[in-house]
């Protein structure tokens, strides 16, 4: 889709919380130009539609201008071999690039406003409702350390509830969504 810079101010939240601010944005501008779909945010940078990825969301940070770049699938979505991939035509929604670039634009820019004047737990707020359920099973792929999405910290930290209750809180890595297991 493309990406965006952002210049960082005296007194922003954390620019890690940023990955959450691009989730809500892409989710609104999904959701306002194909309301039909239900598309779902993956912690803390994937945009999910029936568990297949849509989209997805990189950073890079260089002093303080932070770089959001923003990949969506709107008309055809590559095969990869260790996840199932989607685009937005193959549920129908037959998007202009240049349309859902704008609507993207104004979304991300409402949601950066958000994030600067009333701080990360407003975004928190705005994530739960797009993100994965509470209970979803989940994987913290480089530590092989399995739980359920307990929600998020008032940071934007992933809370992921351990068999043995212990909440663990994740501020990065690449988390996987893992299927229930039988008769649970």
């Amino acid at each position: 889709m493309g990406s965006t810079v952002l210049h960082l101010t005296t007194g922003d939240p954390q620019p890690a919380t940023l990955a959450l601010v691009a989730g809500v944005a892409l989710a609104k501008a999904v959701a306002a130009l194909a309301p039909g779909i239900d598309a779902r945010l993956k912690w803390p940078n994937d945009l999910l539609i029936d568990g297949a990825k849509c989209a997805g969301i990189l950073m890079e940070r260089t002093g303080n201008s932070v770089v959001i770049g923003i990949g969506v699938n709107l008309i055809t979505a590559p095969e990869l071999a260790d996840r199932a991939t989607v685009a937005l035509a193959d549920r129908g929604a037959m998007l202009d690039r240049d349309h859902f670039a704008e609507a993207l634009a104004v979304a991300m820019v409402d949601t950066v406003w958000t994030w600067r004047q009333e701080g990360v737990a407003s975004i928190v707020r705005s994530w739960l409702p797009l993100g994965h359920r509470v209970g979803t099973p989940l994987r913290l792929s480089e530590q092989q350390v399995d739980g359920v999405f307990d929600g998020l910290a008032a940071d934007g930290a992933l809370r992921l509830r351990r068999a043995d209750g212990e909440i663990m809180l994740v501020h990065a890595g690449d988390v996987e969504l893992r299927r229930p297991l039988e008769g649970k």
